[in-house]
């Protein structure tokens, strides 16, 4: 990229959009970082198409000056999704916000991608139907399509790769595809739907999604219980699956966990020891008698503190807490940063995987509270560093690629859900072998020029 294409080519964006151009240094800031401790970087532009024809426009331009592009939803990605590493062009899909369809009797909407999940869910709420995939961040779904995003519902709901039926997107050179269609299943051709979603914006940007649907449950049942260790809530919840119960979420909190959690809401007061956030979902008998299975169950493993949360108020502050479980593992440290991972494990290796993860945390003599969708094999760690001390910084590092080394040695892998980006690029290659070297053929033969998202998940050479 020379100065004066680039000059060029946001010359004909300022033409294309006016307004909707901006380099002002604000603007540019918000669209050079994210969420987790990543370095920051500054796009060129940033620009904030309407509507697909836009979006198409907006690449021909970029594509013809071989500038680089980064898709850019709502800026909640962990892993440095969004930054521009290259310079380059944020393209901003926050204005396609438009729910364009909801079917209610076959239980999908197409939307548009910069629409937000609880927007979606608000939407949704007089028509009994709801939208399940919940990342606890309100993302937009167009980012969470692209991360191929989960959360506390994937138990029961899939993630994003089971909940997304079709897609329209556009390619480096700007043209328009649509993928998949709003029939449940198809027999025909390569999956291209599924091979966009979790692309992370390098192979093309989404402009429409079309997205499975749920009925509200009759009745929805929510619980916390304590175990005296990990391995005890681990197994409950495996012999739970294995009876077949069937749990809406089902989230763990360790130790250290709970003592943020009582710290940043005093009001919850609850033991700290490893913890089981539950929800069930069902009619009015069936989600008692699945409580009164797993409480059954978690007996043999010397459960205790078992307590029901009923009305809708107790269940929304049960789980606001479980969500602002950041802040709260934050509050174990004053003025400190955190370096936050996660990995994903067999869920019969969870237990012992955790196990050898604390005794790291110990090893390393840091602060690093673990949250986990424990039914999916699924945790999150938060190193807690000294953001005036490099060394702390580089101390939390170590201890988060220590810790997803540790999954791969359990047949795991280093993302469940916060993907890839320039964070845990490094691992790939451990965790994938020549079947890296496919996705960077993949790469290539959709963008040849290296300009979509240049840099993320996957090497160009």
């Amino acid at each position: 990229m020379t100065h004066a294409k680039l000059a060029e080519a946001l010359a004909e964006l300022k033409d294309l959009l006016g307004n909707r151009f901006s380099q002002g240094d604000t603007i540019r800031e918000m669209h050079g970082r994210d969420e987790a401790h990543t370095k920051p970087a500054l796009p060129d532009a940033v620009v904030f198409p309407e509507n697909t024809e836009e979006v198409s426009e907006v690449v021909k331009i970029c594509s013809k000056y071989e500038i680089p592009m980064i898709p850019f939803g709502i800026g909640t990605s962990l892993e440095g999704h969004v930054i521009p590493t290259n310079g380059g062009i944020s393209i901003d899909t926050s204005k396609m916000h438009k729910i364009l369809a909801v079917n209610e009797s076959d239980l999908d909407a197409i939307v548009e991608p910069g629409v937000s999940r609880m927007r979606l869910n608000e939407e949704l709420r007089a028509t009994g139907l709801m939208f399940t995939v919940d990342p606890g961040a309100d993302a937009t779904l167009g980012g969470m399509a692209a991360t191929r995003a989960s959360g506390t519902n994937t138990v029961r709901y899939g993630t994003m790769r089971e909940n997304v039926l079709a897609l329209e997107v556009v390619l480096p050179d700007g043209t328009i595809i649509e993928t998949g269609s709003r029939a449940r299943k198809s027999s025909s051709g390569y999956d291209l739907t599924h091979l966009f979603v979790g692309s992370e914006g390098t192979l093309g940007i989404i402009t429409k999604l079309t997205v499975k649907l749920h009925g509200q449950p009759e009745r929805i049942l929510s619980a916390t219980c304590a175990f005296d260790t990990v391995d005890a809530a681990v197994n409950t919840v495996i012999m739970a699956i294995q009876m077949g119960i069937p749990m809406a979420r089902i989230e763990l909190l360790d130790d250290v966990q709970m003592k943020g959690m009582n710290n940043f809401h005093p009001d919850m007061n609850l033991p700290e020891k490893p913890h089981l956030f539950l929800e069930f979902h069902g009619s009015e008998n069936g989600v008692q008698e699945q409580g009164e299975l797993f409480k059954g169950v978690g007996e043999e493993f010397g459960v205790s503190d078992f307590r029901w949360a009923t009305k809708l108020e107790e269940r929304n502050e049960l789980w606001a807490a479980r969500h602002e479980a950041y802040y709260a593992g934050k509050s174990l440290r004053k003025g400190c940063e955190g370096v936050v991972t996660d990995c994903c494990v067999p869920i019969s290796a969870l237990a012992d995987c955790i196990a050898q993860t604390k005794d790291l945390i110990e090893e390393a003599g840091m602060i690093a509270p673990i949250v986990g969708h424990v039914g999916d094999g699924n945790f999150h760690l938060l190193i807690l560093f000294d953001p005036n001390d490099e060394e702390d910084l580089t101390k939390a590092k170590a201890l988060a690629s220590a810790v997803n080394r540790v999954a791969l040695s359990y047949g795991g892998t280093v993302t469940g859900e916060h993907g890839v980006g320039t964070g845990k690029k490094k691992y790939m290659r451990d965790e994938h072998g020549a079947a890296y070297d496919l996705m960077g053929t993949i790469k290539r033969s959709i963008d040849s020029g290296n300009l979509m998202n240049p840099g993320k998940l996957v090497d160009v050479v």
